[in-house]
């Protein structure tokens, strides 16, 4: 693709004056004190601890100090964390042993390792642990960060939908993937069908598709020189599962770019390896023990709620008509077994499935191909067998009130499946919520396919004189909102819009088998 050229206002206000540390002067750096140069975040939160992380703009120790007050009257002080260009100067720090159900508040500094008198301003950031009894728990999901050509445009308020989300004071939120647009290069301006234009706060790195791991990495931390963002980071922790858009689209392992001109680099595997560290790298996940690029994991969030996080991206096979009779590649067997025994296992009240893309909406991938599960009217075929098999075991294993959340589509929902209507109908009935983008195009409606019989309750989607990939400024961006009541265990699903518009609801009574 042609390459474009920024003016000197343009570079400025992407990297100076966001504090990005993509490109300043050593002597500069030198006579100043370092810089986290894109806040903090928390993440993967659990009773007793949670992950944290933070970027320095220089070779640098992460020290960090954390308490139970916001005062830090009493504060206590991990071991210092280098960090340098094997990381691109972010750090991750694991906190261990706090007290359950408890207000932390943490405070990073970097100093400088080559004069360590420098030392940052202190950036301060809070989350609650996850309590071991009952009580009330609130909070949010969506997916779609910066997709489809639509960045961050300072004009218009830049990524709003995070501002208002953190007006709710969520406990946490669940981001359901699409957490950058790696394949979506930005154009500095974008004329609009009013008239006006969009304006791209712009870097190098998104004026082409990301290949390498440093345009890998600074696709993440362009979403983070937004306020809103770095606003939202450092109050609410955030748990990521990945999809499509953080390697390219439609991505599977297998796939070779042979007819995309915009890609020097062919191999998606090489490419998915580099979108899978750069991940890693700048996000608050925990990292497993024997697989440290594993995504699927479960989160424990007190006697009420088990949060089951899945990666239908890293396991399936080659996108097809998805109709092999006899099954193909989807969750991957190990994924599979594992999401079995946690459900079985979980004494949760509600078992909420964070699913990367939902079930019955048909996801093409061109004109013979599909992306998920879906593959049209009938029986299982394909990968949706892995998806019956997963529904047969929640009946038959007697595992009460799951709840799907899911986004990728880009615009908001409400499914209720039941066997009545279904092709398949060896399942208990259940609920599905899709909700996003947060801050993308936003596109549908979408076909649904009839195997595991869903119902559209409510949808939220451009009408037909509105066209596809609407801008953030036409208001359709949407996130959902869970409550869980302590004393009646009734779980309350908003679905709610950017101007914080609570579209629909639905009260779930947790049912329990005799």
């Amino acid at each position: 693709m042609p390459q474009i050229k920024f003016s000197r206002r343009q570079t400025l206000a992407g990297s100076a004056a966001l504090m990005t540390g993509l490109a300043i002067p050593s002597l500069s750096r030198a006579q100043t004190r370092p810089v986290l140069t894109h806040g903090v975040q928390s993440g993967d939160i659990a009773h007793d601890g949670a992950v944290l992380w933070s970027r320095a703009d220089r070779e640098a120790q992460m020290i960090v100090e954390w308490s139970t007050t916001e005062s830090f009257g009493t504060a206590n002080r991990l071991p210092p964390l280098n960090v340098g260009p094997a990381t691109d100067y972010s750090g991750k720090l694991t906190l261990t042993g706090l007290p359950s159900d408890q207000d932390i508040f943490y405070k990073v500094q970097m100093v400088d390792l080559a004069d360590l008198n420098a030392t940052s301003e202190p950036t301060t950031g809070h989350f609650r642990t996850a309590p071991t009894g009952l009580r009330d728990i609130s909070f949010v999901w969506s997916g779609d960060t910066a997709g489809q050509g639509w960045g961050i445009d300072q004009d218009r308020g830049g990524m709003t939908t995070y501002a208002t989300m953190l007006g709710h004071a969520p406990d946490f939120m669940i981001h359901s993937g699409d957490t950058i647009y790696a394949d979506n290069p930005l154009q500095p301006e974008v004329a609009l069908p009013d008239g006006t234009i969009w304006k791209n706060l712009m870097i190098e790195q998104k004026a082409k598709v990301a290949e390498t791991l440093d345009e890998f990495r600074k696709q993440y931390l362009y979403n983070m020189m937004d306020t809103h963002v770095q606003a939202f980071n450092a109050a609410v922790p955030v748990m990521y599962q990945w999809d499509d858009h953080e390697v390219t689209n439609n991505w599977y392992p297998n796939e070779q770019l042979i007819s995309d001109d915009r890609y020097t680099e062919k191999s998606v595997a090489r490419l998915a390896a580099r979108g899978a560290r750069a991940f890693h790298e700048m996000i608050p996940i925990r990292t497993h023990p024997t697989e440290p690029e594993r995504i699927y994991r479960k989160i424990s969030y007190g006697p009420l709620l088990d949060i089951f996080f899945l990666d239908l991206r890293s396991y399936r096979g080659d996108n097809t008509a998805n109709t092999e009779p006899d099954g193909a590649p989807f969750l991957g067997n190990a994924q599979l077994a594992w999401l079995k025994q946690g459900l079985a296992a979980s004494d949760a009240t509600w078992k909420v499935i964070a699913s990367d893309m939902p079930l019955g909406m048909l996801v093409r991938d061109g004109d013979a191909a599909f992306e998920n599960g879906a593959n049209g009217d009938g029986p299982p075929l394909g990968r949706e067998q892995d998806i019956a098999d997963l529904l047969r075991f929640i009946k038959h294993g007697k595992v009460d009130n799951t709840v799907w959340l899911t986004a990728d589509v880009h615009y908001t929902a409400a499914h209720h499946y039941s066997p009545d209507p279904a092709q398949f109908q060896d399942f208990d009935p259940f609920w599905e919520f899709v909700s996003g983008p947060l801050h993308a195009g936003t596109f549908g409606p979408s076909d649904y396919d009839n195997t595991f019989g869903p119902e559209v309750r409510f949808a939220k989607h451009p009408t037909d004189d509105q066209g596809l990939n609407l801008p953030p400024s036409a208001g359709l961006q949407f996130f959902g909102k869970v409550d869980i009541a302590a004393d009646t265990r009734v779980m309350t699903i908003r679905l709610m819009d950017s101007a914080d518009t609570e579209l629909w609801s639905v009260d779930l009574t947790p049912a329990s088998r005799a």
